[in-house]
């Protein structure tokens, strides 16, 4: 059984390890330096808060304050508002843009719900009188550097990703360009090496036939191994087709079907089982495909549900059906199912639960499917010791 490369897991998981490696520092980092910065605000807002205290608990109450906004703690860059003692009256505010034409109401308003949100952050600060009589409230919020420190670390991890996402995408489709630049070049070659020895065959066996008209049983033999000979040609001509861009047709798919039923019925007894091979046509007869490579499909699905059917007997069913926008081919059979931990894999070039398999026919179904014929192919349902059925799906 071929499985998933493990280096592959191992690089992922490794990769997965590296961006936590950096995220989490730049978080822990991000959210002390934020911590810091609170913290000099608070101190900064209290000593605010203790010069109101001072200048209250004065002898001098009567003198003007109000330089402790404009030079004493000019430094402040976060918004502060100054209350009395019930919250209701706004005695002093700094940093925060109020729009001049709103009525008083909407004024209180908004310092209302400003507050709000200011309090849910940081706690305001109580200015007394002798310690005993609360005079005023600060209030204070955060200065736009913090909020930017904020949403810093997620900014950098959106563009680490944007980027890694990018680069992922471009790496998958350069690998899957040489992965399909090899598939092409391998069937191309494939279909080269055999036309020649299948034209020398067809040659000596025109031969051959020169000297069968006194002998049926030779004759017989001579038909049988033509028509072997134009199944190469057959297949030699398929791979011929990979990589470049296929005749669509509409086509009997009535004939196509009973003409594969009938190839695989000569060879099931070889094979030592008795599988039922069914048909179930519907009122779509014709198709737009190319004959050729679709019959190659099929006959793959039909190969794989002989080879999953185990036990010598079983039933193996096409159905045909269709929808307003799409024609749905169904290759059906009773056989072992496939696990579920291995549903998403089946279609990966080289992926195979068979000893002997190399894991191509269902790649290359997916390939002429999805590529040739803009249409999909997928597990529609697997059930492990009751059957899988294969789903295509065609674009009308």
């Amino acid at each position: 059984m071929n499985t998933r490369s493990p280096r592959s897991s191992n690089i992922k998981t490794g990769l997965l390890a590296a961006a936590f490696a950096i995220v989490l520092p730049m978080l822990w980092y991000t959210h002390n330096l934020v911590d810091e910065l609170q913290k000099k605000e608070r101190e900064v807002a209290s000593l605010y808060a203790k010069s109101l205290e001072y200048l209250a608990n004065s002898p001098y109450s009567g003198t003007d304050y109000s330089f402790i906004f404009d030079e004493l703690i000019r430094s402040i860059d976060f918004p502060v508002v100054e209350t009395d003692r019930t919250d209701h009256e706004i005695k002093a505010f700094r940093n925060i843009d109020v729009d001049s034409t709103l009525s008083p109401d909407k004024r209180q308003k908004f310092f209302d719900e400003l507050i709000r949100e200011m309090d849910s952050k940081n706690k305001p600060i109580i200015v007394a009188y002798q310690d005993t009589i609360i005079l005023s409230h600060v209030h204070y919020g955060e200065s736009y550097l913090i909020t930017r420190l904020r949403w810093l670390p997620y900014i950098e991890i959106s563009i680490g990703a944007l980027f890694i996402i990018i680069g992922y995408i471009g790496f998958s489709y350069i690998k899957r360009s040489e992965q399909s630049n090899i598939w092409v070049g391998m069937a191309r070659e494939t279909a080269h090496q055999l036309g020649t020895p299948l034209s020398s065959i067809m040659g000596w066996l025109e031969m051959l036939r020169l000297h069968s008209e006194q002998n049926p049983k030779l004759t017989d033999t001579l038909n049988e191994m033509e028509n072997d000979i134009q199944r190469l040609r057959k297949i030699a001509d398929r791979f011929s087709k990979i990589g470049s861009t296929p005749d669509l047709k509409e086509d009997n798919v009535d004939e196509m079907i009973n003409a594969i039923i009938a190839y695989f019925h000569k060879r099931i007894p070889q094979m030592g089982k008795r599988v039922e091979l069914v048909y179930q046509p519907s009122s779509v007869h014709m198709m737009r495909i190319n004959r050729e490579l679709f019959e190659w499909v099929l006959e793959n699905l039909v190969k794989n549900a002989l080879d999953a059917i185990e036990n010598g007997e079983g039933k193996i069913t096409i159905h045909v059906h269709d929808s307003p926008h799409a024609v749905f081919i169904d290759v059906s059979d009773t056989g072992k199912g496939i696990d579920a931990a291995y549903k998403k894999d089946i279609f990966r070039p080289g992926f195979s639960t068979k000893k002997r398999g190399w894991g191509l026919g269902l790649s290359l179904s997916k390939r002429i499917v999805e590529s040739y014929h803009r249409g999909k192919i997928f597990v529609k349902e697997s059930k492990v010791g009751s059957g899988t059925t294969f789903r295509i799906r065609l674009p009308r």
